[in-house]
């Protein structure tokens, strides 16, 4: 079998050089003719498989293979759901003084690929290795709700780690009565919140607080509690818990409440940032609920005008506290806000993204294998109402372009089109169970392509994050 090198890998170790190849299917495979590290499953004599022990061997040799903490500087995460789009990612982010998060996927995402955490880090990891990458890179586990969550990724080697208590937000009606409220704080554990009521109402309301243009009265503190203190206390379990897990290896810890049906008022996030640092948590960065849609896949919907007005006081927040970043979650192609969330927060921000560089590789099978790209559409428009019941999305199958309507030529367009574009978004999983197999082929015996495409995509969403 003819191998091509692939000349940005090359590496030495004791005197031997070490370096990814090709095969003509678009394969990779790790070439070793000395094998000073002792790897293993060996295909040919000095050809060796990207296993998961071989990959363990390269970052126990090469530090800059392992992902590390990005603490407060400018990142933005790629959610790479196929495992072959860190090629096409380090092309965007080479000069851009971003931080990447190569390795990035939730335990939701990672059941719907059937894929591990550490098969997620190993597919980050050798295209960081491919592309010769050397500057820090991170791999966070997202969306991680409980305990059980978190193991699997520690285990994998991830640095970062977005803790999601949104079972745990409750609806608070502004309407009733402070009474009220109050007593439906019956079953509070004010013991764990390390405080009592009164102390709480004293600590908000016996003084200015700090940031303009945010007031508070009693009512607000306990409609706050109610919505956000059961979540507060989770998020200081897994806190605990992931402290305990990683011992005196640094993280980064991300706080989302983003995924609830209640945006996070101004004064919401004052007091969640207030008490998680009263109660000792140590977070990089946080994810409010902003007013507005943020939908996976499409630009915001929204009045921008309100937005911002709201983000620059989100921001001063943020600046108070000093100490983390605002993440964007469900960040993809939310183009329209970039500009001023960056410059607001002046660049500690955390941009998440995920479907956005599958949707991509739908893009490239559209040119490529219209044939199959038409199949997997139509099988997406008619599962759609099933899979969009875990996502916020408003498209609907009725508004949705019919495949059959259309010719070969007008299929790459449906990427751009709003109502096409989530149900081939969020029906990811389904399409992988039922064409996963072809469309890899397809992206290894056309990567260029797609890392071109990638690249073109991602360079769009980094723009305004560079200072």
């Amino acid at each position: 079998m003819n191998y091509q090198k692939i000349e940005k890998s090359i590496v030495s170790y004791e005197g031997s050089d070490l370096w990814l190849s090709k095969n003509q299917n678009g394969d990779r495979f790790l070439c070793s003719p000395g094998n000073p590290l002792g790897l293993t499953d060996q295909i040919e004599p000095g050809i060796f498989a990207l296993s998961a022990h071989n990959a363990a061997l390269m970052r126990k040799y090469f530090s800059w293979l392992n992902p590390q903490p990005l603490g407060l500087q400018t990142s933005a995460g790629t959610g790479d759901r196929l495992g072959l789009a860190t090629t096409g990612h380090i092309l965007a982010f080479e000069g851009s003084g971003i931080a990447p998060i190569f390795a990035q996927q939730s335990v939701r995402e990672n059941v719907r690929t059937h894929r591990t955490p550490q098969q997620v880090m190993d597919d980050a990891m050798w295209g960081v290795f491919e592309m010769g990458w050397r500057l820090p890179w991170g791999a966070d586990g997202d969306h991680l709700k409980n305990s059980e969550d978190i193991k699997s990724f520690v285990d994998a080697g991830y640095t970062f780690f977005t803790i999601d208590p949104g079972a745990f937000v409750c609806k608070a009606d502004p309407k009733i009565s402070n009474v009220q409220l109050i007593e439906s704080l019956d079953d509070f554990n004010f013991e764990s919140f390390q405080i009592s009521l009164d102390s709480l109402l004293k600590s908000y309301n016996t003084q200015k607080l700090p940031v303009e243009n945010i007031n508070c009265s009693d009512h607000d503190v306990l409609i706050a509690l109610i919505k956000y203190g059961k979540a507060i206390l989770h998020v200081k379990e897994m806190f605990l818990d992931l402290s305990q897990r990683m011992g005196l290896k640094p993280f980064d810890f991300e706080v989302s409440v983003d995924e609830t049906d209640w945006p996070t008022s101004v004064f919401e996030h004052y007091f969640i940032a207030n008490e998680m640092k009263r109660l000792g948590i140590q977070w990089t960065s946080l994810a409010p609920r902003f007013v507005g849609r943020f939908e996976k896949g499409v630009d915001y919907i929204g009045d921008l005008s309100q937005f911002e007005t709201e983000y620059k006081i989100h921001a001063a927040i943020q600046k108070y506290f000093g100490n983390y970043k605002i993440s964007l979650h469900s960040g993809s192609d939310k183009f329209s806000i970039y500009r001023i969330c960056a410059t607001n927060s002046d660049y500690k921000i955390h941009l998440k993204t995920a479907g956005t560089s599958y949707l991509e590789a739908l893009r490239v099978l559209a040119l490529i294998e219209p044939k199959l790209f038409r199949e997997i559409y139509d099988f997406s428009r008619k599962q759609y109402d099933t899979d969009k019941v875990s996502y916020h999305v408003s498209a609907e199958f009725s508004k949705m372009p019919i495949p059959d309507e259309l010719s070969d030529d007008q299929l790459p367009v449906l990427l751009d089109n709003f109502q096409a574009r989530q149900a081939l978004h969020v029906c990811f999983g389904s399409v992988l169970d039922q064409f996963g197999k072809e469309l890899l082929v397809m992206l290894k015996h056309n990567r260029d392509i797609y890392d071109k495409t990638i690249k073109n995509h991602f360079s769009r969403h980094l723009a305004d994050f560079i200072q």
